[in-house]
């Protein structure tokens, strides 16, 4: 099976920096993407920790989701290497240049997006 990366119209605009052109054309299209993995990842790892995540206070959902990936760094890794698995060689190239910002980056964006879908884990 293979996914296409969706198209994100309005996100690419004038004067913005190589950062952020790299985050909007590349990196958000992938975890778009790969959404349902992230998701489907993040409730295998609530099964490892034997967390019970129903049980949670929304605020308290929302601070396990980003404890988990700040500290749990094997975790922050297979979510990570499951977004830049996707890069083309070219990409690849690019991100190394930067990689501890772009890092930063995804991680920030896939915790938003994991909290923002919290009904779904």
């Amino acid at each position: 099976m293979t996914k296409k990366r969706p198209e994100l119209p309005g996100l690419l605009k004038p004067n913005i920096t190589v950062v952020e052109e790299f985050q909007n054309s590349v990196i958000r299209p992938i975890i778009k993407m790969q959404h349902t993995l992230i998701v489907a990842l993040f409730k295998l790892n609530l099964e490892k920790r034997k967390t019970n995540f129903s049980s949670l206070t929304p605020e308290k959902k929302n601070s396990v989701i980003a404890t988990s990936l700040q500290k749990d760094i094997s975790f922050k890794k297979m979510l990570l290497g499951s977004i830049i698995g996707h890069f083309t060689l070219e990409e690849f190239n690019l991100f190394k240049k930067n990689d501890a910002e772009y890092n930063r980056r995804i991680i920030t964006i896939v915790t938003k997006r994991l909290q923002d879908s919290v009904l779904e884990l």
